[in-house]
């Protein structure tokens, strides 16, 4: 066990975050308690230089030892408290490791968007050279993630500029799903135990879009792109879904949205009348994620499928006309090594979908793997490495373009997750959700509105509750919690 002993400040959460990225076996020092390893940190000030020390004490001698400063002249408080973490961080990370000698590509950050960094560098005019010098001296980046982050940003960028701020994205959330997957946090109430709920709750969802509709004509909101997610959507039978769907459009001006997606998600909810009413409607893109080419693994996740349904699935939305298809899959899954991995790629790079989006297993506080952590034997950190290099050789084989990306809390290796398009295809959602320049409203159980205030540079939430029956029961709250967000910045 390593002992962290924190002098002249104490930001204990975000050292502890950094920790995780090299170990779990450490926790901060009590009073008089004795460590056989410590690592020390201390921030000084010295005259208009702030320093940070971090030293690192094997039986009481000193192993290694990282300084960091900056001059505070001219900065505003929060600023040295913005630097003062930093240089914190910095002087830890390169104790770490050189103490564990581990592939760790993000360096100090552990935020979920480094993207948003990018473009941040990039709207204050930086060239490419001046944002890599940017990106791994404060933050200690790896040069494959700053090209990858770069890359990235550039192809948002069209989608995200000029900033219009009457324009928003539309989520509709449907928290049902056939079964439970071990990883999944996400609102996915089993049908057995829920099913008898759609019917109610599609009512509820529709007077929630009412009330939505009248508060973006009023504040005059167009509506940009759609998406129904989920749980899974396919999951309402075809009759409701059309119903939903007709009401969408009944309610609210969407004649100038430029996408449409429906996540229709797992195969065992996929049939014919569904992806018909879908093309109806001028879905535009679809969804079919398979997380696995293995059925073996399908079974040890809580899949009530196979491989065959999802190509069969697949195949008969190509059938019916459907040209943007979407597949998900999870690297790290139970069980899996590079092997099972090639060869879910090799099966999709069969099907040839028009996006791919590459998932690193993210234990979740919600999900049952979580809750039975020590009955699976997860993928190693070395193997996720190979797995997530694999992928993006795959990718580009397929002519998928990196075109958007985000990083969680608790994933496996501290890596990232990765949507490939082929050109023309970039879900704009997606792109929109994650570099958070549009505002995102969302209706239906679990669903979390996001209304960002570019000019103040702020971002403010609502959220729906997340059980099924209290929210058909309070949706009129649902629908007042937002307009008590957006009337309240109304001038």
């Amino acid at each position: 066990m390593l002992g962290i002993e924190l002098k002249g400040h104490d930001y204990k959460y975000e050292i502890a975050e950094l920790f995780k990225l090299f170990t779990t076996q450490f926790r901060f020092v009590k009073e008089d308690e004795q460590f056989e390893k410590i690592l020390i940190n201390e921030i000084i000030k010295d005259g208009n230089c702030i320093k940070s020390i971090t030293k690192y004490y094997e039986e009481e001698l000193l192993k290694f030892c990282k300084e960091e400063s900056f001059d505070i002249s001219s900065l505003s408080q929060e600023d040295i408290k913005k630097k003062s973490k930093t240089i914190i961080k910095r002087s830890i990370f390169k104790v770490l490791d050189d103490l564990y000698d581990m592939y760790v590509p993000w360096g100090i950050l552990t935020g979920i968007r480094p993207v948003k960094i990018v473009h941040s560098l990039l709207d204050e005019g930086l060239s490419e050279d001046e944002i890599r010098n940017n990106l791994k001296g404060n933050y200690l980046i790896k040069d494959e993630k700053i090209d990858l982050a770069l890359d990235i940003a550039k192809r948002e960028r069209i989608f995200i500029y000029p900033i219009n701020k009457n324009k928003i994205s539309l989520y509709v959330s449907i928290p049902f799903c056939p079964t439970r997957c071990v990883y999944c946090s996400f609102p996915a109430n089993p049908m057995k135990q829920f099913g008898h709920l759609r019917d109610n709750y599609i009512k509820a969802i529709i007077k929630e879009i009412k009330g939505l509709a009248k508060l973006l004509k009023e504040t005059n909101k167009e509506v940009e792109t759609l998406y129904i997610g989920g749980g899974t959507p396919t999951t309402l039978e075809s009759d409701q879904l059309d119903n939903l769907i007709k009401s969408l459009f009944r309610e609210l001006d969407l004649t100038k949205i430029k996408e449409f997606t429906v996540e229709a998600g797992r195969p065992d909810t996929i049939t014919k009348d569904k992806l018909e009413v879908m093309k109806k409607h001028n879905v535009t893109r679809i969804s079919i994620n398979p997380q696995t080419m293995n059925d073996e693994t399908l079974v040890k996740i809580g899949r009530d499928h196979n491989v065959n349904d999802i190509i069969n699935c697949f195949n008969m939305a190509r059938e019916l006309g459907f040209d943007n298809i979407n597949m998900d899959i999870i690297l790290g899954l139970v069980d899996e090594n590079v092997a099972m991995v090639r060869n879910t790629l090799e099966k999709i790079k069969e099907l040839s979908p028009e996006s791919l989006t590459v998932h690193t297993l993210a234990i979740k506080r919600a999900s049952a793997l979580k809750e039975n952590l020590d009955k699976y034997e997860l993928t190693r950190y070395e193997e996720m490495i190979s797995m997530i290099n694999l992928s993006m050789e795959y990718a580009k084989d397929m002519g998928l373009n990196p075109y958007y990306m985000y990083r969680q809390k608790h994933m496996l290796g501290n890596l990232e997750n990765i949507g490939y398009a082929k050109e023309g295809f970039e879900c704009i959602y997606n792109i929109q959700i994650m570099e958070e320049k549009q505002s995102n409203l969302a209706v239906g159980a679990g669903a979390i509105s996001k209304y960002v205030y570019v000019d103040e540079d702020r971002i403010e939430r609502t959220d729906n509750v997340k059980n099924v029956e209290i929210y058909i029961d309070r949706v009129d709250e649902m629908i007042q919690r937002k307009e008590k967000e957006v009337y309240k910045n109304v001038n």
